[in-house]
């Protein structure tokens, strides 16, 4: 036995390049892509359908599957999509079933836990009318803005970013829009963590309809046992991204909830403390998740898409795990032009056409950064990134940042809304230096 061992050992010196080869990935790992790609391409192609566009798959390919993790990169290049009439489904592994994204109309789209291809069918939502809002109005300075966003299209904003969508909203009126080839007003994208912001919104609009006091300990039920310390850690805690939970990344990547079929009330209450509530800022997509799921009775009878549907957003699809739970961490496709009237909403201090939907103080309240703060340019309200001490940028400006250049940038001194969409490779995008010129061209 140990002169095999020897053997190989001296085998693998003399041969460099067998050494340098990468093990074949485990089950987990194809798993996850599996459900990565099943979930991807079933929200680009059936959210786009349903908003009025098409995706094709050479598109999706090009775009959304392109610069991912890198454990599951090359996997989900290569393995084949199956479409439905309303899925997509991905085979890994030979005595396994597929892993399988269904689409509901109204809901987008959910992917299946692993080991099974089908989900039970979901009542579909009829959404309303979609709205006319933001109308263009040409500018007299249109040729420094066209100029300005010529450039985010290219590389100007940076070496690898790509750039899918631009617009401009000021004082109401859209004076700026630009798409790459193969995107429009009617193609939504995944918001990544800007979700996280209109999970933000979302709860604004329930504080404005019932009494929710963020200072006070949220109800998980998994908590409730006497002596558990979580027990005290608020919604402004969770909003703030000060829970004090273990987040085992950076951002906290939830694969197993994201793309494995996990769902949010399995595993986001599981995590222990590591730190007092309200002491240490760690960017969590557990922390929002959590947030949503201790208002989980209110959403169940008051669902994001009242709101949405309300603000014209018709366009925006808020999915869920496949028991229901809102991934609002995340898992939200919308629209450039839906995105602006999210922004807009703020810049009216939260009223829509003449009707108080979030409580008077709540732009205040998410632009504060009272909670313990990140390292870095950008300070941090209650979902929402601070450009507070940026050169160039006004200090009330607040943002709403996703993975991969989702940007909606809110300037209320300026009236002025800055979407920014994105399929950039390990992000890239200078967001802060873009908004810079878009205000000075505007001036």
């Amino acid at each position: 036995m140990r002169h095999t061992a020897l053997f190989l050992a001296a085998t693998l010196v003399a041969t460099p390049v067998l050494a340098q080869q990468a093990p074949s990935p485990g089950p987990t790992v194809r798993s996850m892509a599996a459900g990565y790609k099943a979930l991807m391409v079933c929200g680009a192609v059936f959210n786009a359908r349903e908003a009025g566009s098409e995706r094709t798959l050479d598109s999706i390919r090009d775009n959304e599957l392109t610069g991912i993790y890198s454990e599951l990169d090359p996997l989900v290049r290569d393995m084949p999509v199956e479409m439905g009439s309303a899925s997509a489904s991905v085979a890994w592994d030979e005595a396994m079933p597929p892993r399988m994204a269904v689409h509901t109309a109204g809901r987008g789209c959910s992917v299946a836990p692993v080991g099974e291809q089908a989900l039970a069918p979901r009542d579909p939502i009829v959404r309303a009318a979609g709205s006319d809002w933001p109308t263009a109005e040409p500018r007299g300075d249109g040729a420094g803005l066209d100029a300005t966003l010529s450039g985010a299209l290219g590389d100007a904003y940076g070496a690898t970013a790509n750039t899918t969508a631009l617009l401009v909203v000021q004082d109401g009126k859209l004076v700026a829009e630009r798409y790459a080839e193969g995107f429009g007003p009617d193609t939504p994208q995944r918001t990544w963590s800007v979700a996280k912001s209109l999970a933000g919104t979302l709860i604004g609009w329930a504080a404005h309809q019932q009494t929710i006091d963020v200072n006070a300990p949220v109800s998980i039920p998994d908590w409730s046992t006497p002596g558990d310390p979580r027990a005290d850690i608020t919604l402004d805690n969770l909003l703030r991204m000060a829970s004090g939970l273990t987040s085992d990344t950076a951002g906290n990547r939830t694969d197993a909830l994201y793309f494995g079929g996990v769902t949010i009330a399995e595993q986001t209450p599981t995590w222990p403390l590591i730190a007092p509530p309200g002491q240490r800022f760690r960017y969590a997509n557990n922390d929002i998740l959590l947030a949503i799921l201790s208002l989980q009775g209110f959403f169940e009878h008051n669902p994001p898409t009242d709101l949405l549907d309300r603000l014209g957003m018709v366009d925006t699809f808020v999915e869920t795990d496949w028991r229901g739970g809102y991934m609002l961490s995340s898992q939200v496709w919308s629209t450039a032009r839906d995105l602006a009237r999210f922004g807009q909403l703020y810049i009216q201090d939260g009223m829509w056409e003449g009707e108080r939907l979030l409580p008077e103080n709540w732009r205040a309240y998410v632009s504060e950064p009272s909670g313990p703060q990140p390292n870095g340019a950008l300070g941090y309200g209650a979902t929402f990134w601070l450009m507070n001490h940026s050169d160039g940028v006004p200090t009330d400006t607040i943002a709403a940042q996703g993975n991969r250049g989702q940007y909606v940038v809110i300037v209320p001194s300026r009236n002025l809304v800055v979407v920014r969409r994105g399929e950039d490779p390990g992000g890239g995008f200078d967001v802060v230096g873009f908004t810079r010129d878009v205000l000075a061209v505007l001036d």
